[in-house]
């Protein structure tokens, strides 16, 4: 069953910390899971967070610390000694020790960073400091488990129970040669059926899955989506072994990737919350509305620029919001679909092919609603020729959107500009004035005037 915050289960926490009854809070936590915690640390108030959070041990509050959200836990640690939060730091993997300490202002990271006891934890951090955040270095943790391929079966086995001391999970075991670099990886069961004074590099398997310390943190998503990976091993330009990264951390990145496209989808153009500031929120949402009444202006322009057709055929100006919204629509389906390819990495073939193929989906939906507008135009105004006009113009304007929506992505993409970008206002503003001038043009010529 999973877990629920009740409120007779927040109120026995705030009496418990109100009489200092330390004991039986602590055996109360003690049950809970530390995502579940960090969950009521952000139910509670702060002073009792704080309170809570002191109670805990190292071990727990390190793993609290990585799972409440990111406002909270830069209040905690404003909250904490730099030896405290050295303990926590001791406590963690190297990637979450890293991660907390990039949150830190420069002074602080310096004081942290001596109060940490375990001086090779110390430099471990120190190294993935040095990568950025959204790159495989930023991404991977330096504990693993490595044997060199010229160790007997004995010698690799008791080397890697001590290893394995410093390492949580083992996913994998890693074959590396003198130098250090990875030449493959091990079979546990091979391990376990070899003779104890075979060779590793007679037992170990040659091909296995790496990326480079500098790839992108959705390249290796990607990688480790495609071939089912748990973990996969980091190398450096000379093929050295440095980390590896596990998949709670790709599960991380893909969340964070989708949370921005869905708000750049929403015309969001900056990474907020709902809890940010009216400000924050404002400077995220102001500049796509403000492109979509630009928009909008220019819609009207044009539909001014065609006063004399309105005066003729004034259905064509009822019927005007739904060339707008169909060629809107279709933009954003268009859009949606190649940028939800271009993410998992599924886009193959030319741009040529994807948007023959996409003008020809686009052309067959288009003709079938067209035919369904025509009959209702039809029956509606008795007048074949505007039926025809606003049918013809529903068909060009659902490929070109289509066209449109397909194209913008796919460019963007290859700019190197994110592509999620192309499914919010942006793609509805512009079909929208497309649209609009296409229908406005049809009609004119079709109508003769």
């Amino acid at each position: 069953m999973a877990f629920e915050i009740t409120k007779e289960l927040l109120e026995n926490i705030t009496s418990y910390i109100q009489q200092k009854k330390d004991v039986p809070l602590s055996e109360l936590l003690g049950e809970i899971h530390h995502a579940d915690i960090a969950e009521i640390l952000d139910e509670i108030p702060f002073d009792e967070a704080i309170y809570i959070i002191k109670l805990l041990d190292s071990e727990t509050t390190s793993e609290v610390l990585m799972d409440v959200d990111d406002d909270v836990r830069e209040k905690i640690l404003k909250e904490l000694s730099a030896k405290e939060i050295a303990e926590e730091i001791d406590e963690l993997d190297t990637d979450d020790a890293a991660d907390i300490i990039a949150e830190l202002p420069e002074e602080r990271k310096q004081e942290v960073m001596s109060e940490i006891e375990d001086e090779e934890h110390a430099k471990d951090i120190v190294d993935l400091l040095r990568y950025d955040e959204d790159s495989a270095g930023g991404l991977m943790a330096k504990e693993l488990v490595k044997v060199n391929e010229n160790w007997t079966v004995l010698k690799c086995v008791k080397e890697m129970r001590i290893q394995a001391e410093d390492v949580s999970r083992v996913h994998s075991i890693y074959v590396v040669d003198d130098n250090g670099k990875l030449k493959g990886r091990l079979s546990l069961k091979d391990l376990l059926v070899t003779s104890t004074r075979t060779q590793i590099s007679e037992v170990y398997i040659p091909k296995v899955d790496a990326v480079n310390v500098n790839d992108e943190a959705e390249e290796v998503a990607n990688i480790m989506r495609k071939y089912d990976l748990e973990a996969i091993p980091v190398v450096n330009e000379l093929n050295v072994l440095v980390g590896r990264i596990t998949i709670d951390d790709i599960v991380d990145v893909i969340k964070e990737e989708a949370e921005k496209d869905y708000q750049l989808a929403a015309g969001i153009t900056q990474d907020v919350e709902a809890d940010d500031s009216i400000l924050q929120l404002t400077k995220a949402r102001l500049p796509w509305l403000f492109l979509g009444l630009l928009g909008g202006i220019g819609a009207a322009l044009i539909m001014g620029d065609f006063d004399e057709i309105l005066e003729g055929f004034p259905v064509l100006f009822f019927l005007t919001p739904l060339i707008a919204a169909m060629a809107g629509n279709v933009g954003v389906q268009s859009s949606a679909i190649i940028v939800q390819g271009l993410a998992n990495d599924d886009i193959k073939g030319s741009i040529k092919n994807r948007l023959i193929k996409e003008m020809l989906l686009a052309a067959l939906n288009g003709l079938l609603l067209a035919i369904f507008l025509f009959i209702f135009v039809f029956v509606w105004k008795q007048d074949f020729k505007t039926a025809l006009a606003v049918s013809v113009s529903l068909v060009i304007v659902i490929v070109v959107a289509g066209i449109i929506g397909t194209f913008v992505p796919l460019f963007l993409d290859k700019r190197g500009i994110d592509p999620a970008i192309a499914t919010g206002p942006f793609i509805t503003t512009s079909n929208d004035i497309f649209g609009i001038l296409i229908y406005f043009m049809i009609a004119k010529i079709i109508l003769g005037i």
